[in-house]
């Protein structure tokens, strides 16, 4: 092998790399990715990369900010061993810095009376979530969650 070939072949690599990358952080991707890795965190019950992936300006149409939610979703997921979250119908809409990532969320699990409440309630919303990212850096995969909506899903203020 001459020089000029390993110049070639390493030049080849790191063109098939930089190729690789950009297609890997191209914003719609890092969205539905970053969504994707918040669900299974939930699943996993994660709370400290769950709480990574949200954003300090975090609000909700429900009014909880960053630590609000992710108390609320240890405490609901306490009484439960074994979730599913399953996506149908995503839809990620990028303007700029800001992207939408909207769903359709449904709940499977084992057979508990929390597992059973939480199935009938988020399984039962014609309408789907929507979850608002912003991407706080120029880093292009340093996307937050930084609202969450769906206007069907109502939390009684007792709960509170």
């Amino acid at each position: 092998m001459t020089f000029r070939d390993g110049f070639c072949a390493g030049l080849s690599l790191v063109f098939l790399c930089a190729v690789f990358l950009i297609w890997l952080w191209q914003p719609e991707r890092q969205v539905r990715k970053h969504a994707q890795t918040l669900l299974h965190q939930i699943e996993a019950k994660n709370w400290t990369d769950v709480s990574e992936l949200i954003g300090n300006d975090y609000h909700d149409q429900w009014n909880h900010d960053r630590a609000r939610v992710v108390e609320r979703m240890r405490e609901v997921m306490s009484y439960i061993r074994e979730i599913r979250i399953v996506t149908q119908e995503s839809i990620t809409k990028i303007d700029n810095r800001e992207a939408t990532w909207t769903a359709k969320i449904t709940i499977e699990g084992d057979a508990g009376e929390a597992v059973g409440l939480i199935k009938e309630r988020l399984n039962s919303l014609p309408t789907p979530f929507e979850l608002q990212w912003r991407r706080i850096s120029s880093k292009p995969w340093d996307w937050k969650l930084v609202r969450v909506t769906n206007p069907e899903l109502q939390i009684p203020t007792d709960f509170e």
